[in-house]
């Protein structure tokens, strides 16, 4: 079946992923976990090969033509990332090292600086522990308290259970914009919404969302949205958090260190405005400019093809993998990113993961690190497929053929 994305030849666009003309186990290499990392175009690698070899200095201290080339290239790249999701200013873009790291950021420099004992977090059962874990250090730490909006059979939110979360001691929502296990997108601009009627801000876990379709951070209307550049085609070790400019003038610096300052003296430190209040220390400038090099490769393609591409995808493996006995897919939402969990009864997901190994096909087993999610759904683990812009309907085929090939072995 051959594949077109946006007019672009599907076989073109795989020329771009080197590592697809390699092969595993002597095997050609299908990849199947994007929602864990996603493959790197060769525009990516080039930009910030590029940068290190012809541009390279440190950035905004420099009085000379390499440092001030570099400064630009990363400013540049801040108001690339402020018009990819439609935010309205761009020093309402922070660098970070992932979206853990943005999460830690807010839980910290918001929560901390701000609440108190007894303070309440809604978060939901659904959340990678990347937004659990941060809240519940603050809950060690200070004393909030964690609310935790329930999931129903589908492996959707529970939105009327959410409404009656709320009480004046809310201090924040926090929830993810797609599962990184069942795939569901939530309802994020009506959570916002509820919230907000409640006046409590709103942070959302874009990491799932963002490498899959078009998000608006002011048609949302969140407040904070975090998101990781290795799944979005990018490099790792960089993430961006995006808040109302209003919440960061407030918030107290995370991190301090050179480049986040105006003066210093042993008895007064002054600070510098945002972004660069938040920034301390030398930044994974090279990174920055590669996230820039994705967002104009994914934009070449367009968001709303990347969406139809990944969805048909998704309809052709579920049509699949539901035709295999003792097969059960975990989560069945009617709007879904390419994210699909299964288990099958008579086989442990482990096992399922080693053949598919073997057959060079490239899943994730386990739990995924979300914990209250398969606690939710009494497994001990599944089976996660997750595709990116590089997969098609051959790929599935093998899936499906190596799946069988599990069943035979373990019959």
């Amino acid at each position: 079946m051959s594949t077109k994305i946006n007019s672009l030849d599907f076989a073109a666009l795989r020329q771009d992923f080197p590592i697809f003309q390699e092969k595993e186990r002597s095997k050609p290499i299908i990849y199947l976990d994007s929602a864990a990392s996603a493959q790197k175009p060769r525009q990516v690698v080039n930009a910030m090969s590029d940068f290190y070899l012809q541009d390279y200095a440190s950035i905004h201290r420099g009085i000379y033509e390499l440092s001030e080339r570099a400064t630009k290239s990363y400013e540049h790249a801040r108001e690339a990332v402020k018009k990819f999701i439609h935010a309205e200013h761009d020093d309402e873009i922070i660098f970070v090292s992932n979206t853990t790291a943005g999460i830690n950021f807010v839980s910290q420099s918001f929560g901390r600086s701000q609440w108190k004992a007894g303070d309440e977090v809604i978060l939901s059962t659904m959340e990678h522990h990347s937004n659990i874990v941060p809240w519940y250090l603050l809950k060690e730490q200070i004393g909030i308290e964690i609310k935790v909006i329930p999931v129903t059979d589908t492996g959707e939110l529970d939105m009327e259970a959410y409404q009656t979360l709320f009480s004046p001691r809310t201090k924040m929502v926090s929830v993810t914009h797609a599962s990184n296990v069942l795939g569901t997108i939530n309802p994020v601009k009506k959570i916002c919404a509820i919230a907000h009627a409640h006046r409590v801000p709103v942070l959302i876990d874009g990491a799932q969302a963002v490498p899959h379709m078009s998000v608006d951070v002011q048609e949302i209307d969140c407040d904070f949205y975090v998101f990781s550049a290795h799944k979005l085609y990018g490099p790792t070790g960089l993430g961006v958090l995006y808040a109302k400019k209003a919440h960061l003038d407030a918030m107290p610096p995370y991190q301090g260190g050179g480049g986040m300052i105006e003066t210093v003296t042993f008895s007064k430190v002054t600070f510098a405005k945002t972004p660069q209040k938040f920034e301390a220390g030398t930044p994974h400038i090279a990174g920055v400019i590669g996230l820039e090099a994705a967002i104009h490769y994914l934009q070449s393609i367009g968001m709303q093809a990347v969406f139809a591409h990944e969805q048909t995808l998704l309809d052709y493996a579920k049509l699949k993998l539901l035709s295999i006995p003792e097969l059960r897919i975990i989560g069945t939402a009617q709007v879904k990113v390419g994210v699909i969990s299964f288990v099958l009864d008579s086989i442990h997901p482990h096992d399922i993961s080693t053949v598919l190994d073997h057959e060079g096909i490239a899943v994730r087993a386990g739990h995924h690190c979300a914990m209250p999610l398969m606690e939710r759904f009494q497994v001990p683990a599944t089976v996660r497929v997750s595709f990116g812009i590089y997969n098609n309907e051959k790929d599935i085929d093998a899936l499906i053929e190596a799946i069988l090939l599990a069943k035979r072995l373990f019959s």
